[in-house]
């Protein structure tokens, strides 16, 4: 491509990102993650419209660093290949001059990207990079950037999130504040976290849009698959039955296609974060491997897709966006999250760093019911004895107390006040 072209499309971008208000933006926790020091590529992954671009800018801006900015999610530079580089950074220095800290964004839709980085690494550039698909990044940062990137994962809005941008007081303990919190959460279990989502009239033809986007260009093109069809069908029934073990047995007849056809598509979609998965706790490894359970990105995926029945499953929901936040917490502190199971109990949540297990957590929307609760606090109880763990904790949509049993202290805590950091 000519670099009078690429000067072209770099500038509109230029235009178009100086152009935003950065004072309609809210804090992000990942924020935190990100360094303007380091020597490392700072390497933000997620999936689409999650507001990678927007955090990266927003901590480059308010720094005050001297930048330049590509976006490779472009349609003007579809066909970009390697040999282009050089064209991009010639363009970039004629509108941007010396610039010391280099933006890609989305870069992995350019194939030898990470051979650039790799090169402006070695010229001292610091780089910011997103990208929406996490086994690019990960294999090609592994091979040709080891030791010389931060990465940093990021997820839709938290609840924390979508409430400050709504306005809703976080730490009032008045009653109206408590309520407001709580309509809030509830609109958050049906909507989800995508920022942009918050201010669209139509979001069933957004989140259908994206989901499109997200079959076709992160996975389907990338990989080039044959069955798209039933990738799509397969996504959509994941995401109809989230919160249940993956089997590829199953899948594989209802779809008729081979059972490694299915464990390759599950992990795209994994790949693509538009599913996580949520591995069984074993202290044998052969037994860690077996048995996921599957769980969306976003709630936003159960409720505002087209041929979705789902309307009546919101402790699925708040269990989503439990396990979620347990992600965003943990992860960055090389925690693991798994979920336990066996003949006698079955715990949501286990948090596991270094070979040890720190917490145990059950998610359960409504505990007014007696037998309901006896359900949860025997879980935990059980798996407290066998797992060695005396840090327990019962999410609910209500009820905030202490429930002591056998020993343990069981703390029951409503998930408006546990999702507010």
């Amino acid at each position: 491509m000519e670099v009078k072209r690429l000067i072209t499309i770099f500038s509109d971008q230029k235009e178009e990102l100086l152009a935003h208000d950065l004072s309609l933006l809210c804090d992000r926790m990942e924020e935190k993650q990100l360094s303007s020091e380091s020597k490392l590529a700072q390497v933000v992954i997620g999936v689409r419209r999650s507001g990678k671009s927007t955090l990266c800018e927003k901590f480059i801006r308010q720094q005050g660093l001297e930048f330049a900015y590509a976006n490779f999610d472009d349609d003007r530079l579809i066909g970009l290949e390697t040999d282009d580089f050089d064209r991009v950074l010639d363009a970039l220095y004629q509108i941007y001059g010396d610039f010391k800290y280099l933006f890609l964004d989305e870069v992995q839709n350019i194939k030898g990207w990470q051979l650039f980085v790799n090169r402006m690494l070695r010229q001292k550039v610091r780089l910011f990079v997103t990208g929406s698909n996490s086994k690019l990044l990960s294999s090609e940062l592994t091979t040709h950037l080891t030791g010389r990137h931060n990465k940093v994962e990021l997820y839709p809005f938290s609840f924390t999130e979508y409430a400050t941008m709504l306005g809703v007081e976080l730490h009032s303990p008045s009653t109206k504040s408590k309520a407001l919190r709580k309509k809030a959460l509830r609109e958050y279990l049906t909507d989800g976290g995508f920022p942009e989502l918050m201010y669209e009239q139509n979001k069933r033809g957004y989140i259908d849009a994206l989901l499109n986007s997200i079959i076709k260009n992160d996975i389907a093109r990338r990989f080039r698959l044959r069955h798209v069809e039933v990738l799509r069908r397969m996504a959509t029934h994941l995401a109809d039955n989230f919160c249940q073990e993956f089997v590829a047995t199953n899948l594989a007849k209802l779809f008729g296609v081979s059972n490694h056809t299915i464990e390759n598509y599950y992990s795209y979609l994994k790949e693509a974060f538009l599913l996580l998965g949520v591995p069984k706790f074993s202290y044998k490894s052969r037994e860690r491997v077996h048995g996921e359970k599957v769980y969306v990105v976003d709630v936003a995926f159960v409720s505002e897709r087209s041929g979705t029945f789902l309307t009546e499953n919101i402790g699925w929901r708040l269990e989503n966006v439990v396990y979620v936040e347990l992600l965003r917490r943990y992860r960055p502190e090389y925690a693991d999250v798994f979920y336990y199971r066996d003949k006698q109990c079955e715990v949501d949540f286990v948090i596991a760093k270094g070979g040890k297990v720190e917490q145990l957590v059950q998610v359960s929307y409504d505990i007014s019911a007696e037998k309901t609760l006896n359900r949860e606090i025997n879980g935990l109880l059980k798996a407290a004895a066998k797992l060695h763990c005396d840090n327990l904790l019962l999410i609910n949509f209500d009820e905030d107390r202490e429930e002591k049993a056998n020993g343990y202290t069981i703390r029951i805590v409503p998930a408006t006040e546990w999702l507010i950091r």
